[in-house]
């Protein structure tokens, strides 16, 4: 019976290499990034199921290969945990940049960011805490801030937009939009870790009253000199 790549202790190589040197490589280079994604996975389930301290054991041990196997993709746990949070920036990136680049009416800009961002938090609560506050691996705080500054980059762009669309300086678009992550980070932080004592639903409505609030009392303070100018028109007529 044909070992294949599954095999506790067997060989991991594709299956079906083909005839020529080139194609071998590009089949082999494929097979390597289907295999490293499937571990990847695997980690993140054995984190769930054992928490912050798993082992590469136990990594190894669910997804069905052994630990050498596992060592022919990661050279350490390090760089194993760092494939994990690259694998969680994503999502997040993913499921927060629809919601900032479609939507155009500010406070459902606002909103709509919120929910994206605590929706990835929902439903992985454990594997955001360890990857935001467990591992101590400098790589991984390097991806959390890097996708903190993808997100916000984008936000800035489109609040810059709105700000220029109702006649204002869209000079606070970036500190606006940097502050907004920041904020919505630390809350999420408090969320998982008093165990989603709320609803996303209402935790986002919170957030985006407080938040849109802000925009708006900015936009009433910059169309407060030109109300000044037209008073001050009339009482000199």
């Amino acid at each position: 019976m044909r070992r294949t790549s599954t095999d506790v202790n067997g060989p991991d190589r594709p299956p079906e290499p083909a005839a020529t040197g080139g194609d071998r490589r590009d089949r082999w280079a494929e097979h390597r990034e289907h295999r490293r994604r499937e571990l990847v996975a695997a980690a993140v389930q054995a984190l769930l199921r054992h928490g912050p301290t798993v082992d590469m054991d136990q990594v190894a041990a669910t997804a069905g290969v052994s630990k050498p196997v596992l060592y022919r993709y990661f050279t350490d746990k390090a760089q194993l945990w760092l494939a994990v949070s690259e694998m969680v920036a994503a999502r997040v990136v993913a499921a927060v940049a629809p919601a900032v680049a479609q939507v155009r009416e500010e406070r459902a800009l606002v909103e709509a960011t919120i929910d994206a961002y605590l929706s990835v938090v929902e439903y992985e609560p454990t594997l955001y805490r360890f990857l935001v506050h467990e591992s101590g691996h400098p790589g991984i705080q390097q991806v959390v801030t890097g996708t903190s500054r993808q997100v916000a980059t984008g936000l800035a762009r489109v609040i810059g937009d709105r700000l220029r669309a109702l006649g204002l300086d869209a000079g606070p678009a970036e500190p606006w939009a940097y502050g907004l992550v920041g904020f919505v980070q630390s809350v999420a932080d408090w969320w998982t870790t008093h165990g989603q004592p709320i609803s996303r639903a209402a935790l986002t409505d919170y957030l985006t009253t407080l938040l849109w609030n802000g925009i708006e009392g900015v936009r009433r303070a910059a169309d407060l000199p030109t109300e000044l100018t037209r008073a001050h028109a009339r009482t000199d007529t």
